[in-house]
């Protein structure tokens, strides 16, 4: 892979993407900084892997989840549910407005 070298305009490129606004300092210090992130990208692809296997994780750990179902002993009744409110109207909790015009 060819190396190459980033210039002014290429990180005000990049900088413009991120709607961002640099200094002569910065625009030099993110040139040396990326330019070193893609030498390195560059490395990597020099790695040999064609006989390892892709992986999306790593620790052979797997998510454990509860089946989706309602539980009807935990559930609640609307009166039990209201049972403790100071404001309700027709079954529901009744609050203060948050949004208004």
């Amino acid at each position: 892979m060819t190396k190459k070298t980033l210039t002014r305009d290429d990180i005000l490129h990049i900088a413009k993407l991120g709607n961002l606004t640099l200094n002569e300092n910065e625009i030099e210090l993110f040139k040396q900084q990326l330019s070193s992130v893609i030498e390195y990208i560059n490395k990597l692809q020099e790695v040999n892997t064609e006989d390892v296997e892709p992986s999306s994780q790593i620790t052979g750990l797997t998510d454990v989840l509860r089946e989706d179902k309602i539980n009807n002993e935990r559930t609640l009744t609307s009166e039990q549910a209201l049972a403790n409110t100071k404001s309700k109207e027709k079954n529901l909790f009744k609050v203060k407005a948050i949004l208004t015009e």
